[in-house]
């Protein structure tokens, strides 16, 4: 661990890890109201009003590289906003989030709704803008550079069954069920892979693919840059890898991009150029997924919660379940 990963772990330490996880906790407690109720903008809303509470209770001086939209696009927690109960005063930490991963999902109680957050050292988070990303991502255990944006849709799976030891016909791979991924589903299956189409959600979809239990073994396809980079801290903690290309649909978007320090605008991000040093990754279901049960309300009125939360320092992964009773 070089000099600036020590620094960061030590400024990490002083906001408790386990503290994340209340505020991803509130969030998805929150939005747990509206699961089913076909209201995608209150379920997003409720989620964001109650992490916004939430680190207020928290001693750092944060500042949002990645949340609702920018400025003049978001009521609350938008990039560059500040968070935490001590301004100018806690150790300054830079926040990506996502206080409902999953909008649709949560609104037609579809699987896999998350409520997401990564926490790193003051400019170790890529600010990312607000469009699409390519992205490819494979769990720990394969050679380095096994996968690449560099490489066919074919090639990738090739190289990920070679360091396997098994066939390309069996390797599965996790894609959003997108129009736009027509081509290479259709490539996909030609190899004879296994496809698993998620509705949404591409954060629990990159991190599939570091759990065996899933059975996935690489994440493919194009959707928000800054869920690529939650994504990356996850896995900065617990092991993997990740090839990362911004996508821009028009001039605008290119401009956003420049405005926030980004000049090449075809570069491929890998893991370590979109979360570095320590980081910190926290996630409360909001309805049942592949990663973590959602919110259960219980006929005495208690509410449980099931989440994680990892440390890249550390390489610690835990799982909390969490009791709540209302006042």
């Amino acid at each position: 661990m070089n000099k600036k990963e020590i620094t960061a772990s030590k400024v990490l330490d002083r906001v408790l890890v386990l503290e994340m996880v209340r505020v991803t906790e509130a969030a998805a407690i929150a939005a747990s109201n509206l699961v089913g109720r076909g209201d995608e903008k209150a379920a997003d809303a409720a989620a964001v009003e109650a992490m916004r509470k939430a680190f207020d209770e928290l001693y750092m001086d944060g500042t949002v590289v990645i949340g609702e939209g920018e400025r003049d696009e978001a009521p609350m927690l938008y990039i560059g906003e500040k968070v935490g109960g001590a301004p100018g005063k806690g150790p300054k930490i830079d926040i990506a989030l996502d206080p409902l991963e999953g909008t649709t999902i949560t609104a037609k109680a579809g699987p896999n709704s998350l409520a997401v957050l990564a926490a790193a050292e003051e400019g170790c988070l890529l600010n990312a803008p607000d469009v699409y990303m390519d992205k490819i991502a494979v769990g720990p255990g394969y050679p380095a550079g096994v996968i690449s944006l560099e490489k066919t849709v074919t090639e990738n799976v090739e190289a990920v069954a070679a360091a396997k030891g098994v066939k390309p016909s069996e390797i599965i791979v996790c894609v959003l069920d997108r129009p736009r991924h027509s081509d290479m589903i259709a490539e996909l299956r030609k190899l004879g892979c296994g496809i698993y189409l998620i509705p949404d959600g591409d954060v629990a979809g990159v991190i599939a693919t570091t759990d065996e239990d899933t059975t996935i073994d690489i994440y493919m396809g194009q959707g928000g840059a800054p869920e690529g980079v939650l994504a990356a801290a996850a896995l900065r903690c617990v092991g993997g890898q990740f090839n990362g290309r911004l996508v821009f649909r028009n001039d605008d978007e290119r401009e956003r991009a420049r405005k926030w320090g980004i000049e090449d605008l075809d570069r491929i991000y890998l893991l370590d150029d979109l979360a570095k040093g320590d980081c910190i990754f926290a996630a409360t279901g909001v309805t049942d997924g592949s990663l973590l049960e959602g919110v259960k309300r219980r006929r005495d009125g208690r509410m449980t919660t099931d989440s994680v939360v990892m440390r890249a320092a550390s390489g610690t992964v835990r799982w909390v379940k969490g009791e709540h009773r209302r006042a």
